[in-house]
């Protein structure tokens, strides 16, 4: 049981290696995803039973910018190294 526990705690561990197979864009982006949705959902059980929950909007608003902002990134760096680079350029095709 011991060693089970170690295990786990180790491959937590390994999210914050510079070598890892983790994207921590995507990590960041769902937990904040998953915050907001938590939040939207307890406003709107608690509008239904007629209660008032008071949302901070500096808070709510930094977690949709952090959810954008990793979302963004990382969509940003998929298009940038998927796009063929100018440094590869083959003069042979371009005298066609």
């Amino acid at each position: 049981m011991f060693n089970y526990v170690k295990k786990k705690c180790m491959a937590f561990s390994d999210i914050f290696k510079d070598k890892n197979d983790y994207n921590e864009k995507n990590i960041v982006g769902f937990l904040s995803f998953a915050i907001m949705t938590i939040v939207a959902m307890t406003d709107i059980v608690t509008g239904i039973m007629g209660e008032d929950f008071p949302i901070n909007d500096s808070i709510f608003n930094s977690f949709v910018l952090i959810t954008l902002g990793a979302f963004g990134i990382d969509g940003l760096t998929k298009a940038v190294v998927n796009r063929p680079s100018h440094r590869h350029y083959n003069r042979e095709e371009s005298d066609l």
